[in-house]
């Protein structure tokens, strides 16, 4: 089961939530995928989803990049959720710690999942600390490009469908450091 850390309400009325547990087993319409540009969902929480979506992600996924080409930071694809709790899933890619503008990269990509789940009509969303795995993205500044990322898109999107972001860490030190980005963020 899956347990909320802490939780706020965004002055346009969304609520964010830091969550701790498995990503895969969330009931929201979306989860994002912390995906590679060529969804080739062979590592970290990228090949969990798609070991517990079953064979319907990886086969959507293939069928996405042949139909589009490669998958940008800022215009995330999305598969549907196969044997998840999840309707759909958002394939977003983040930076790779140290190509350069790593940044702004991870920012697109937060709000490119945004974009993605209100186009969806979504209302619920989780994402995991996108490229703070295997891609190296070191976690306290994620958690602060990744708040504000959140932050600004409502800001900017008053009528996004979209009104609860969860934001789902999988292990304990994750969680410690979201947590105090957290306490630092709201305490400003």
């Amino acid at each position: 089961m899956n347990s909320i850390l802490v939780e706020e309400t965004l002055s346009p009325g969304q609520t964010m939530q830091i969550v701790q547990g498995d990503i895969t087993i969330e009931d929201v319409d979306v989860i994002v995928n912390a995906a590679n540009e060529h969804l080739a969902h062979g590592g970290g929480v990228a090949w969990a989803i798609s070991k517990k979506g079953g064979g319907t992600i990886q086969r959507e996924s293939d069928e996405w990049v042949r139909k589009h080409g490669t998958v940008p930071h800022s215009h995330p694809a999305w598969t549907s959720g196969g044997l998840l709790p999840a309707k759909y899933v958002i394939h977003a890619v983040g930076p790779v710690w140290g190509d350069g503008g790593e940044d702004a990269k991870l920012a697109a990509a937060v709000t490119g999942s945004l974009r993605v789940a209100n186009e969806l009509k979504c209302k619920s969303i989780s994402m995991p600390a996108i490229s703070t795995g295997i891609f190296g993205f070191p976690k306290d500044r994620a958690a602060g490009i990744i708040f504000k990322s959140i932050n600004t898109y409502f800001g900017a999107s008053t009528d996004s469908s979209v009104n609860l972001v969860r934001i789902v860490l999988f292990d304990d030190a994750s969680a410690q450091v979201f947590l105090d980005v957290w306490k630092h963020t709201w305490a400003e």
